[in-house]
């Protein structure tokens, strides 16, 4: 249940090229059955005791692109009501779900409530996870995978959310608005040269 099959897939450009390859991870029926369950469980915790920052709006039930996008213009709208300027950064993390450290999304798992068996069965989950990759029929040795969330697994876009839920306290001059690792980053003043420097 802890190995996957990763398949590349050519997007276009050179096919000699492995960056034009976006790689497919395909997981067993059984795990990703096993995952739903869990996944039910975990966000029925998560929205009784609300741990999710508002500000994120990637892989939450409700709350899609279009809101993201109402709610940066309602903010900027705002601002510039009350005559301030507004600076805005847009960022994609690239490969995040990637490099994510196990241990600390475990240190958050247990901070935001998650204890005793069932943060043991997520240390269990990410732990000796394996994956090889089949192209063209001919398959890699497995290697192991010691970052990141499983890639095609149910857990991994919420494992991801929490992992970076606190991104939002990283300053209490800039606004954030998340859509999982897409990242908007606004800043206000009134002031523009002040905006500027800042």
């Amino acid at each position: 249940m802890k190995i996957a099959r990763v398949c590349p897939i050519f997007k276009s450009g050179d096919q000699t090229d492995l960056t034009n390859y976006r790689p497919i991870s395909v997981l067993p029926a059984s795990s990703k059955i096993f995952e739903q369950l869990v996944h039910t469980r975990l966000m029925t915790y998560l929205e009784k005791h609300p741990v999710l920052t508002e500000n994120q709006f990637g892989f939450c039930s409700n709350r899609d692109t279009c809101l993201a996008v109402v709610y940066m213009i309602d903010k900027v709208k705002e601002k510039l009501d009350a005559y301030n300027y507004s600076l805005g950064l847009f960022i994609d993390l690239s490969r995040a779900f990637d490099t994510l450290d196990h241990a600390i999304l475990i240190d958050k798992l247990e901070f935001y409530g998650v204890r005793g068996c069932a943060l043991n069965w997520f240390r269990s989950y990410l732990s000796n996870r394996r994956q090889y990759v089949d192209y063209n029929g001919v398959q890699s040795s497995l290697l192991h995978i010691r970052t990141g969330v499983p890639q095609g697994s149910i857990l991994g876009p919420l494992l991801f959310l929490i992992y970076i839920n606190d991104i939002i306290n990283a300053s209490k001059f800039l606004h954030l608005i998340l859509f999982a690792n897409d990242t908007n980053i606004f800043l206000h003043h009134s002031d523009l040269s002040i905006l500027q420097t800042e």
